[in-house]
């Protein structure tokens, strides 16, 4: 191999997961607090960041009460998709959408930004934590210190955020740099946020388990049983998940 990619990637997952333990069983916990009390866990991403929102809905292994912001606009199937960048910077763009998400104390929202910079993403966490809701952000504090915010309100999505999990990605993302060639290559954050979210899931379903609860848990649709199961949990949480 002429890069090292998965190496690097092994690596600062190692690293996150060793730095980020104590943070990732506080999400945790606050996840599995709001299922214990029949809260939902919202979750949402502009652009490329939205990849960990559709990582964490309607998926096998996965929890049922996981409701997904989308926003017009802001999901990688807008053509143009240069779209998403301009109205991810638009103050007001995301609130709008938000004021339309029934979120509430008792739920917790989950973020994604790495550089946390722009307006939707700060914007979806401040109408979070207005309505009462526990938020969590998954972004790079080394990106996101290194820039200004571009949002009306002067704040990065670190600065607003109830809990801050550091993904350890690099400025810029990109993760190997090729000797003569000035761009690096190779983005990181979709893997280690993917990881990250996905870690706080398995711990919120152990701690669950343990208090006696049966983890409302997604089983494979293409396993035998599987869709009579789904649609048992669905049936729970239908009218309240957005888009079940």
């Amino acid at each position: 191999m002429l890069t090292d990619y998965i190496p690097q990637v092994l690596k600062r997952l190692a690293e996150v997961y060793e730095i980020q333990r104590e943070n990732l069983q506080t999400a945790s916990q606050w996840i599995a607090d709001a299922i214990e009390q029949d809260h939902l866990l919202y979750v949402f991403g502009a652009s490329h960041a939205g990849i960990l929102t559709e990582e964490l809905v309607y998926r096998a292994g996965g929890l049922v009460p996981v409701s997904p912001i989308f926003i017009p606009g802001l999901t990688c199937d807008v053509r143009p998709i240069t779209l998403t960048s301009a109205l991810e910077r638009l103050d007001s763009y995301a609130l709008s959408a938000m004021r339309e998400v029934p979120i509430g104390e008792g739920d917790v929202l989950l973020v994604h930004s790495v550089s946390g910079r722009n307006s939707a993403p700060v914007e979806v966490a401040l109408y979070g934590k207005q309505q009462g809701a526990k938020v969590i952000a998954i972004t790079s504090l080394e990106y996101s210190q290194s820039v200004r915010s571009r949002s009306s309100t002067g704040y990065r999505l670190f600065e607003v955020a109830d809990l801050v999990i550091d993904n350890g990605a690099p400025r810029g993302d990109a993760l190997v740099q090729l000797e003569g060639f000035a761009q690096p290559i190779a983005p990181v954050s979709t893997v280690l946020g993917t990881a990250l979210a996905n870690a706080m899931v398995a711990e919120a379903c152990a701690l669950l388990h343990a208090r006696g609860i049966v983890p409302p848990v997604f089983m494979s649709a293409n396993l035998e049983g599987g869709d009579a199961h789904n649609a048992r949990l669905m049936q729970r949480y239908r009218g309240r998940v957005l888009y079940l």
